[in-house]
């Protein structure tokens, strides 16, 4: 049965924190200053190939000034676009939960201490999930709104190893129980157009995620940047760019796919205009986000509409 969240044909995060909080609700993405070990040697240096010298936390608040600065310099820039609404303290900047458990909770209370703040999230990798922070994380979900985010990007072994993940499919399966077993929300990150991928992998990829225990998912196109490990890839010309039709294409499969309870965090990524290689018609996002609701009203698509046959 067609269903419509807001004036949208999937369950869009801004139409669920409207619901759940009753006004508008935006993050404010903060840098903890932490590290990743897939940067510092524990599990690799190189990091993942698409990812940014920031640690995907190019537009979070500068990691040299605290907590409460950071978010006071994002708020302020959020206030020119809503003047009112509240917040959710966003830990976004490499892999939130790699410190120890008295660092994460001092960095953590300074955030959700913060005036209007209602969420927490938490962006970390599968593999940095102890017992022990996976305990400390369930005393905020039991205060506020939290949730973790997980960067699967795909489910291909293959694509797993050539963007330098560092970790298999059975850790994050792990991650998932250990997470849902204390009742923490999941928010999973995928990206298409990886190196090598076809639409099946990346479809496949969606399949296998509409039948998980998540709450929440973000689709991301994969963006070349400059200073990655990614741009030795695209130089020897092994990187081919999707289009803005392929990927319009993509996100309205995916949303057809997912059951209707997941929320759809995202439905493309950014990247700063300074550092992007390609492809450059992702600048034009709110083009990009308009060609996915028109097609999905003119097709009559919305999310949920294949979940039961595939």
């Amino acid at each position: 049965m067609q269903q419509i969240w807001g004036d949208k044909y999937y369950n869009n995060l801004n139409y669920f924190l409207r619901q759940k909080f009753g006004e508008k609700v935006f993050k404010i993405s903060l840098d903890g200053g932490f590290s990743c070990p897939n940067r510092d040697g524990s599990i690799s240096s190189e990091g993942c190939i698409f990812c940014s010298a920031r640690g995907s936390g190019d537009f979070a608040g500068d990691r040299y000034y605290s907590i409460t600065e950071q978010f006071i310099s994002v708020k302020s820039m959020m206030n020119k676009k809503w003047n009112h609404g509240k917040y959710i303290a966003y830990f976004q900047a490499y892999t939130n939960t790699y410190d120890s458990i008295d660092v994460l909770r001092k960095k953590y209370d300074e955030a959700v201490s913060q005036e209007g703040v209602v969420a927490l999230a938490i962006a970390t990798r599968p593999d940095c999930l102890s017992d022990e922070i996976l305990n400390l994380i369930c005393e905020y979900s039991n205060k506020l709104y939290t949730w973790i985010e997980l960067g699967l990007q795909t489910i291909n072994e293959n694509t797993a190893l050539i963007i330098n993940r560092g970790y298999k499919m059975q850790v994050f399966e792990d991650a998932l129980k250990r997470l849902r077993t204390r009742k923490i929300n999941i928010v999973v990150h995928t990206i298409f157009g990886l190196p090598n991928e076809t639409r099946e992998d990346m479809i496949n990829t969606v399949k296998y995620l509409s039948k998980k225990d998540i709450q929440g998912i973000k689709f991301h196109l994969l963006h070349l940047m400059k200073d990655t490990s990614l741009v030795k890839i695209y130089e020897k010309g092994e990187l081919q760019f999707l289009t803005q039709e392929q990927y319009v294409d993509l996100v309205c499969e995916a949303i057809c796919l997912l059951p209707q309870n997941i929320v759809i965090h995202r439905l493309t990524g950014d990247a700063p205009r300074k550092l992007l290689i390609g492809p450059l018609w992702s600048l034009k996002k709110w083009e990009v986000l308009n060609s996915i609701n028109y097609k999905l009203k003119e097709k009559n698509l919305y999310q949920g509409l294949y979940f039961y046959t595939n």
